[in-house]
């Protein structure tokens, strides 16, 4: 249960990454909103998966999987460049999201 704590924790990251474009610079109310809440909403989910898995690790996959939701929905959103580089890159932080899963003594 835990560990699907910590994904939705990566998850809501990943979110508020996005919201922050959307925010442009906190110059707009209700994205601002949205981006604070879910911000908070991300770390108390964190907060709760921490309990039971390993600081660093919990902290390195909920990082993870928010840098490469955002590099993700970079390119699906807002149309950044896809490269080979920039994959193989993201391929690396999700080798060692899992590796950190099932190297976990939790």
């Amino acid at each position: 249960m835990d560990w699907l704590l910590l994904v939705a924790a990566g998850l809501l990251e990943t979110g508020w990454a996005v919201l922050l474009q959307y925010s442009h610079g906190f110059t707009r109310l209700w994205p601002s909103l949205l981006t604070l809440a879910v911000m908070a909403g991300s770390v108390w989910l964190l907060s709760l998966a921490v309990k039971t898995i390993p600081l660093g690790t919990a902290y390195a996959v909920w990082t993870g999987i928010g840098a490469a939701g955002a590099v993700a929905a970079g390119i699906v959103l807002f149309g950044e460049p896809v490269t080979a580089a920039r994959l193989c890159c993201v391929a690396l932080i999700v080798a060692g999201i899992v590796g950190l899963k099932f190297l976990s003594p939790s």
